[in-house]
This record gives C-alpha cells, structure tokens and sequence, in this order.
C-alpha cells in the first residue's frame, strides 16, 4: 500500500461523489402524520413574526408569498400552473391568469384588458406569480403602460417578491423607482423591507431601513415591530432591542388609549430575545405578563421556554414547562421532543433523552432526523455501543440519513473502545460520500489513538476522492506528531502544494510547534521562514516558540537573533517571550543579561505578569540575592495570582539554602493552608530542618509526606534518607530505601552515597567496593544486594560492642564472597 505521502504523486484524479448530506427536499418523507398533527400546523417553528406580506392593511388583496417553483410545468410561460383556477378570484382574473400562462409576451397575454384593469387586478396579478422573474415582467410592462397606475401597494407586492429571492439590487432599484413616480412608501413598504433584509441576514441594513421608517414619522405596527425585534436580537443588540419594545410600547399605548396589547409572536421574540442575553429573569416576567393578558401560548412558546431554561442548566424548570403544556392541552410537537432530547442528552441523563424518544414516538409523531441525530451522537459519545447501532438500523429503515457529525462521532466511539475491524467498516460504508470535513474528522479518530495504519488508509482514500484540503492535511500532520514521526509530518506539507492545496498559518504552526518541541529548532526554523514568505500575518507566538526551542538549545546567538527580528519588525513581545528570555539566562547565572530584559519588560507595561516574577525570583534564587526576590515574592503575591507555587517554592529553597527557617516555614504553612504545597515544598523543608539539626521537626514533616502520597520522587526520596541518616536513624532511612525499591523509582547517585554512610557502620570497605562495582555495571541483582546489606547493618546496630561489630563485618563478608 502507498504511503500517504506516496499517494501525493502516484494517485490519478477521480469524478467526486455526491455529498454525505443530499438536499432536504429528497429526503423521504415521514409515514402520514395523525390528525393531532394536523391541528398545529398553523404553528410556526419560528419565534420571530411572520414575513410580511404586501397587502395586510389591505384585505382584498391578500398575498400569496411569491416562491419560485422548480418542478416541471407544461405551460409555454415560467411562473404559473397552466389550467388551475385560484380559489377565491371573479370576474376576469382567471382568464388573465390563463392568459399569461399561455403567453410568454405580457401584452400579448393581457391586450384585451389593456385598458380596463383596475388597481385591484393589477395587485393580483403580480402576487399570484410564482416566479419572481415573471413578476418583474409584469410589473414592468404594467410601468411602460401609461394607463396601467402603478401605486405603493403593487410596489409593495414587488419589494416582498424581490426581497424574499435576495435580489438586493432590485430593492434598491424599486425604491428610486417609487420616490421617483412620488408613490409615497407607508407602513406597509417599511414592513416589507425590514422583513426581507432580516430573513436575509442583513439585520444592519434592516435596521436601517426601520430608522428611515422613524425620520418619516411612520409608526410601525406590531409585525414591523416584532421583525425589528429579532433583527437586534440576530445582531446580538439585547438591549437595543429591549429599548426599541419598551419605546414602541409606551407609543403604542399613547395611541390606543392606554389599551396596547402584544400578539403572540411579539411575546414569543420577546421570550427568545430575553434567553438568548441571558434574562432568565426577565424571560419569566414576560412569560407571565403574556399570560395576564390572556394571550394563550402557543407550541412555539413553549419550545423556546424549554430551551432557554435547559441551556442554562436549569432542568428542574424544564420538567415544569412540559407538565404546564399538558395543563393547558398545548401538544408537544416533533420540535420539543428534539429540544428535550437535546438537553438531557447534554445533561448526560440518556434515560430521561431515551424516554422522550420513546414518548414521540407513542404519541405517534414519528421521530426525524434531528430526532435521531441527537440521540445517535449521545450514545457514541458515551460508548453505547448496541443501542447506536440498533438506531443505526432504525435510521437505515426509515431512510434517514447520517450526517458527518454523526458519523465521525461513531467511528470515534469504535475506535476509543479498541473495536477497529467495526471502526475500519464503518468508515468505508460512507467513504464514497463523505466531504473534506468528514474525512478530517475520521482520520482525526484514528490518529488520536495512534492508530496510524488506518488514519494513513483514510487519508489516502481522502486523496483518491479529490476530497484533498488544507484541514484533512492539518489533521494528518497532528497525527504524524503525535505519534512523533516527524519526517512524514513534514512530506505531508511538501505535497500539498502539488495538489493545489495551500498551507495555511495552523499548518506552519503545528509544524513549528511539533519540531521545537522535538528539540529540532533548525527545522522549526526552516517553517518559520516558509511561513513568513507566505505573507501570512504573524504574531509573537510562533516567534516565541522558535526562541524557546533554540534556548533549550543553549543557541544564544539565535536567541537574540530571533528577538532583535521580531523586535524590528514590529511584533509586540509578549510576557511569555520575555519569561523565556530571562529564564535563558537567569539558567546561566548571567544576571547582567536577565536584569536587561527585566528592563525590556518594564518598559513595555508587563511587568505585572506571573510568569514574568516567576523567572526572576528563579533568577535571584540561583544568584542567592535574598533581598531582590523577597522584594518580588511580594510583587507576585500582590497579582492574587494561581501561579505562585512555584515561586513559593522558589523562595523555601532560597531560604533552605540559607538556613532562614522561620521565613521558609511562614511561606510552606501558607502554601498548606490553601492546600497548595505539594512533594517540593515538603521536601525542601526537610533538607532545611535536617541542615539545622532539627531532626524531630523533619521527621513530623516526612511522616505528613508519606500520609499523603508525596513521597514519589527520587529527589523526595533522598532528602528524606540523607535527614535519617544524619540523626543517626539508620532503620528509619532503610525503610525509606526500602519503599523506594517498592514504588520502582529508581535510586540515583544521591542515594547511594547516603547509603554508604550506613553501610560504613557494619561492612568492610572491599564489600562496599563490590557493592559500588555491582551499581555501576548495572547488574541485575544490584539493588537486592544492597538492600541485603542494609538490612544486615540494621540487625547489627543492635549491638554495641565492637567485637561484635568487626565479627558482623567478617561474617557479612563472607556471605557476600557466596553470593557473588
């Protein structure tokens, strides 16, 4: 099998195969719905206010919003169905109707009515088009007409037929029109235009439109009003949008007597417009004025309730709303059990999600995809592995389709738990469908186990498929650096370009970072470089981790190299880079150097960093200046900042170095107070009590440190050790050795020549002399034959004369000349 770098150069192009989504409308469609069903569908799944139509202050001319049907007519004009009568239309409009379906030229279709259309007509004949397109026609020919009176109601109709194609040229162009022809836009016009450009995705210019609305001194009604509502809330103005209802509130009551009333969909955004900024409060006072004024709520008001209480963790109230809709008969549709899946699925109560899918279905609403989906999801995310694929088939049956997301989530769920023959199966049933995205993600499953072979495998069909971009490239890279194969990570960036995919800055960034870290910086380098003659921007984060790579390096040169570039071409240094910098030095012992950055950073303002204290009281730890880091330590302290730790411990050292004890116990008693010290802290106040001789104190603190697990290191070990043996405790200080050897932590020199001392108590000098030879060769047996040894002298320290002790040295000695 080719590599996937191979595959770069070897693998010929082949025709793409259809998404992993196909459009909605192929979908098949649900079993026929109950008659409950059919009881809510005047119930919008949307919480703003319906699209305004042109002719609602107009009642005998309602319009029918303007679609563009894409199924095949038998008639010789687009835009209308040849041989139906619309229901609800006299006189000669049928006929006109017939007319323009039958003939493609508008004056043609209507010569006979030329002149005798009236007003009314006209409105209808531009609102029963299907097709924008032919709207436009007509109304056009109806403009070239002199005696065909255009006025703002037919402007109306063709503003929210325009609009709704987003066609946002010929909105403009219909309004010059308008003030052109002096047709005067009223509410309705303003209406209209909100509605469209917020449906369109341009609150801003919606907005707009309502403050044009204002100059003219329009008032707009509560559509116009509830549409303003959600375009501040799709714009994330709140507060706006707050003010706007409470302004149009007070006017709306000046008006009407003090009578005002708010419509349903008006306490809908309202309700959906408080969740969404977080007015939890707020949404409830609503909910409860809407009530108050015997507004009943609908399915819709219920869903959003449900949602907002849900997405902030409240699920005591969610249980509340669903029995307040059985208590006011207001059925749950398909829409709130997707919404109550959602939510317990994200509360991790699967059986609560679980039983709302079962209710669905009892309540004969026949689960969709959404439905599925999210159900799906939750049980591969948590490894359930026979209910997802019994769903799995149930989807399978009912013709549901899998999306990506899922799909990803379930190939990771095999893959996490090992199972990679089911894994690697299904992958390959939706390999042919998949986009770049679904790839990236699969490959990402396998590669985050290490499982290398399969990752390569996908990226290769990725490859095969043209399905080749810059994110499934990320990916497989992340993969190579996870499993430090360094050199496939790098051929993977070469052969990108080949296929016309460019590098983007995550690409150079990952490789910079995985080579740095592999303590490669020549080669981060190299992409550094690359980078920068990408033009792409750069800050100081990738200029940070070359210079903290060549500074572990010990590549001073390239250090300040690198900072002097960064410097002069205008990246701001951050507190990390300088950290880096005087950390270098401060290893070192250079304090002229460290000190000089110091005065960088203060020059800048960042002084006041955590990390920034932290490098220079590791500075005047190692330079043993008492006096410059207490001054820091206090400075550090000062930022109320998690990050003192470190410097605490620091300090304990410094003061341990120093035999400064009731400093070093003030900072370690602190640090056990906030439950902050941890094995260092202890260890260093051991070697502190052990160098002034306070041997009962140091004993009480490894006693803490062995209650509590700290005693793990090699480097707590010894300090330990080296306290017992220096108060003469020599079977306290094999006991420790002896949890050492237990623990597997390995003894290092440290150790051993603590040990000695006590070997010196009861074994000649050429045992001892062995037992080093033993160490340094590596035997196997080594460390038992030194435990032997101890465990011998601590039998002997029983004894006090020193015949005895001589005759113990023979003897040990003789068992050691068996042993070897």
């Amino acid at each position: 099998m080719l590599s996937p770098c191979d595959c770069f150069l070897h693998h010929a192009s082949a025709p793409p195969s259809p998404p992993l989504n196909p459009p909605s409308n192929l979908a098949p469609s649900a079993p026929s719905a109950s008659r409950r069903d059919k009881c809510l569908t005047f119930q919008n799944n949307a919480v703003s206010a319906p699209l305004r139509t042109a002719v609602e202050a107009y009642p005998s001319a309602a319009v029918v919003p303007p679609t563009v049907n894409t199924t095949t007519r038998q008639t010789t004009v687009q835009g209308r169905k040849s041989n139906r009568t619309p229901v609800g239309y006299g006189g000669s409009i049928p006929a006109m109707l017939d007319a323009l379906d039958q003939f493609r030229d508008v004056g043609e279709a209507l010569w006979l009515w030329r002149g005798t259309l009236r007003s009314r007509e006209r409105t209808i004949l531009l609102k029963e088009q299907k097709d924008w397109r032919r709207a436009m026609q007509i109304f056009r020919w109806f403009h070239g007409e002199r005696c065909q009176e255009l006025n703002v109601i037919h402007y109306n109709v063709m503003l929210c037929a325009v609009g709704r194609a987003r066609r946002w040229d010929l909105v403009v162009g219909l309004w010059r029109q308008m003030r052109s022809c002096g047709v005067a836009p009223d509410n309705v016009t303003y209406g209209t235009l909100i509605g469209v450009y917020c449906r369109g995705g341009r609150e801003r210019a919606a907005l707009l439109w309502l403050a044009d609305m204002c100059k003219r001194g329009l008032a707009p009604d509560e559509v116009t009003m509830s549409t303003v509502l959600h375009a501040h809330k799709m714009a994330g103005e709140y507060e706006k949008a707050e003010m706007f209802f409470r302004r149009w509130s007070s006017e709306s009551d000046a008006r009407l007597g003090g009578h005002g009333r708010c419509g349903l969909y008006t306490y809908n955004t309202l309700i959906d417009t408080y969740g969404k900024a977080g007015q939890l409060e707020k949404v409830s006072d609503m909910f409860n004025q809407m009530l108050r004024e015997g507004v009943a709520p609908s399915v819709v008001t219920f869903n959003t309730l449900i949602h907002v209480w849900g997405k902030h963790h409240r699920m005591e109230h969610v249980a509340s709303l669903v029995r307040m809709m059985e208590e006011f008969q207001c059925l749950p549709d398909t829409r709130t059990y997707n919404i109550l899946i959602w939510l317990y699925r994200e509360s991790n109560e699967m059986d609560v999600a679980e039983h709302y899918f079962c209710k669905m279905k009892a309540e004969k609403l026949v689960p969709d995809v959404v439905s599925c989906r999210t159900l799906l999801y939750g049980y591969s995310t948590r490894g359930m592995f026979a209910k997802a694929e019994a769903l799995v088939k149930e989807m399978d049956e009912s013709g549901l389709v899998i999306d990506e997301y899922t799909q990803s989530a379930v190939t990771r769920m095999y893959v996490n738990a090992g199972m990679l023959e089911q894994s690697w199966r299904w992958f390959e049933r939706f390999r042919n469908q998949m986009d770049s995205e679904c790839f990236a993600a699969n490959i990402d499953a396998f590669g985050e186990k290490g499982h290398i072979v399969l990752a390569e495998k996908a990226f290769i069909c990725c490859v095969e498929r043209k399905m080749l971009s810059v994110s499934v490239c990320n990916v497989m890279i992340k993969t190579y650096g996870l499993a430090e194969k360094l050199d496939e990570a790098c051929e993977i960036a070469a052969g990108m370009e080949r296929y016309g995919v460019l590098p983007d800055y995550l690409t150079y960034s990952s490789l910079i970072q995985l080579l740095s870290t592999a303590k490669l910086p020549e080669k981060a380098l190299y992409y550094f470089r690359k980078m920068q003659a990408a033009k792409m921007p750069i800050d100081c984060v990738p200029y940070s981790v070359v210079i903290t790579s060549f500074a572990k390096d010990h590549n001073l040169h390239m250090v300040e190299c690198l900072f002097r570039e960064m410097v002069t071409s205008g990246v701001h240094a951050d507190a990390y880079v300088y950290s880096t910098l005087i950390d270098t030095y401060a290893e070192l012992g250079n304090v002229q150097k460290a000190a000089a950055f110091f005065g960088l950073v203060t020059k800048a303002g960042l002084c006041e960093s955590a990390s920034i204290y932290n490098s220079l009281i590791k500075l005047y730890t190692k330079a043993g200046y008492i006096a410059e880091a207490q001054e820091t330590y206090k400075l550090l302290k000062s930022l109320d900042s998690d990050g003192n730790l470190y410097a605490s411990n620091c300090m304990i050292g410094l003061y341990s170095d120093h035999c400064m004890v009731n400093e070093a116990r003030e900072i370690f008693e602190g640090l056990k107070v906030r439950g902050s010290a941890n094995e260092f802290s202890y260890a260093m106040m051991v070697c502190l009590y052990k160098k002034v001789a306070r041997y009962d104190e140091a004993h009480r603190i490894s006693k803490e440190m062995q209650a509590l697990g700290l005693l793990t290191l090699a480097l707590s070990y010894n300090s330990v050790i080296q306290m017992y043996v220096s108060a003469g405790k020599v079977e306290e200080a094999v006991k420790i050795f002896q949890k050492m050897l237990a623990s597997s932590t390995p003894p290092n020199d440290v150790t051993f020549k603590a040990l000695k001392v006590i070997l010196l108590k009861g074994v000649s000098y050429s045992e001892i002399a062995k037992l080093e030879s033993l160490r340094r060769s590596h035997a196997q047996d080594c460390l038992n034959q030194w435990n032997r040894a101890l465990s011998l002298v601590v039998r002997l320290e029983g004894t006090t004369s020193r015949r005895i002790i001589s005759h113990s040295g023979t003897r040990i000695h003789s068992y050691y000349i068996d042993s070897f």
